[in-house]
């Protein structure tokens, strides 16, 4: 199945995120802690050209911590600077104020020695959609300003927030690139809820992680399901299939005739894992 999604407002978002370019100090570059690698728009990195980059971890509490220190290794060593939080709960919060300071410490300095009194610091939220941008602002503001959610497409425009310290923050809708070369990127997005669920084959989406969570984390997953054999076999898709069914059983998504019904069992189980039901897991390593 190809993954292809670039609603008309993402491309006015690009379009918004360069026109503001020129007032910004520091980019905050939020990604998904469980797909680091997939929840990064390789766009950015043109878009935001030399700008001083902050990368936030968000949902770091959703991810396999072991994976976490792996990536925040692998950043530091492609020279970024790199921070876990967890925006729903604050975790990590307040330590982003002085890591932007740190990004900018040249910059203030130089405006010290020349007698000027520096300004607010003025940071852009960039990032995917649902990776959780408007949670960390109203996070970082103490109060509700950003509108959220728990799926893509809610935040529509752009506006400037000031938080507690010396910081102002800009909020942009988050934009997906038009089309994923590498297809499993855009099974991982769907996975954790990126990609909207109505665009896409639920049951695909649901198979694939039952795939990855079966290699990597097959203990929890029998666990909370209940399973008493896994499949041996993950390319063979009547092995999977039977996993699912054994899922829909457990939790009774059955229709007449006592069949399963997948689609209910699929949504289910992408539901229970977003929510960190099935424990805590990565779906990619540096």
């Amino acid at each position: 199945m190809a993954i292809q999604w670039f609603p008309g407002h993402m491309t006015k978002a690009r379009r918004q995120i360069e026109d503001k370019l020129k007032l910004i100090d520091v980019a905050i570059e939020l990604l998904d802690s469980r797909l680091p690698f997939s929840s990064r728009n390789p766009m950015i990195d043109d878009i935001l050209r030399d700008k001083p980059r902050l990368i936030i971890l968000n949902k770091a509490d959703l991810a396999d911590p072991e994976a976490t220190r792996k990536w925040l290794a692998y950043f530091k060593s492609e020279g970024h600077v790199a921070h876990p939080v967890d925006a729903a709960t604050g975790t990590g919060i307040k330590e982003i104020p002085e890591q932007v300071k740190l990004l900018l410490k040249d910059k203030i300095d130089r405006q010290i020695a020349k007698g000027i009194n520096p300004r607010a610091s003025r940071a852009l939220i960039v990032g995917i959609p649902n990776v959780g941008k408007s949670t960390l602002i109203n996070r970082m503001a103490g109060k509700n300003i950003a509108a959220t959610g728990d799926r893509p497409g809610v935040t529509k425009g752009q506006q400037w927030i000031k938080t507690g310290g010396n910081l102002e923050l800009l909020d942009t809708p988050g934009i997906l690139w038009p089309k994923f070369e590498d297809q499993e990127v855009g099974y991982r997005l769907a996975v954790t809820g990126a990609i909207k669920e109505e665009i896409l084959n639920v049951e695909d989406i649901a198979f694939f992680a039952v795939k990855y969570l079966v290699k990597d984390y097959g203990a929890s997953f029998q666990e909370r399901f209940g399973i008493e054999k896994l499949p041996e076999d993950l390319e063979n898709p009547d092995e999977i299939v039977a996993v699912m069914e054994a899922v829909g059983r457990k939790r009774g998504c059955l229709i007449s005739g006592g069949r399963v019904d997948l689609e209910k069992a699929s949504r289910l189980l992408l539901h229970d894992l977003r929510a960190g039901k099935l424990g805590r897991f990565t779906l990619e390593t540096p």
